[in-house]
């Protein structure tokens, strides 16, 4: 009879898994990076310095949310968990750069705003939340004695 250890085959196919997505979200953060440069020459070319500068602060809050997404993806790598954290840092980015775009076009409500407020303050409790319960899951592990086995 064969014995299959399924946690060991779901930890590798999560691994081999995230792994893709890493060497994508790496793949797209280079791809910024490059497009970012043509939006800069494209910007000096450009008589409307305004639409220039929008399109160039939205493709970098992009890539700051792909960085924060491939932080927590690496970061899986060595602990085998996602930190919330990191997740909820890209969050907070996203909404941030809806925000700013929006007031930036002048096509935000007061609604919209309240709405983003809000989710705004949920995220940064989150956030908060989240640390706090790492930081005393931290220093729960280390007050526990280690065995020698």
């Amino acid at each position: 009879m064969i014995k299959i250890d399924f946690l060991k085959a779901f930890d590798r196919v999560i691994g081999t898994v995230l792994g893709v997505m890493l060497a994508f979200i790496t793949l797209g953060i280079i791809i910024g990076v490059g497009m970012l440069f043509l939006t800069i020459g494209d910007l000096l070319a450009s008589k409307e310095v305004a639409r220039g500068y929008q399109n160039i602060v939205s493709e970098v809050l992009t890539l700051f949310i792909l960085i924060e997404l491939s932080r927590s993806l690496a970061d899986y790598f060595t602990t085998h968990r996602l930190r919330m954290t990191f997740i909820v840092d890209a969050g907070i980015v996203f909404v941030l750069r809806e925000v700013m775009i929006k007031i930036f076009e002048h096509k935000i409500t007061t609604d919209e705003i309240y709405a983003l407020s809000a989710l705004l303050f949920v995220l940064g409790a989150l956030r908060i939340g989240s640390v706090m319960v790492y930081q005393s899951e931290k220093k729960l592990m280390e007050a526990v004695p280690k065995r020698d086995i």
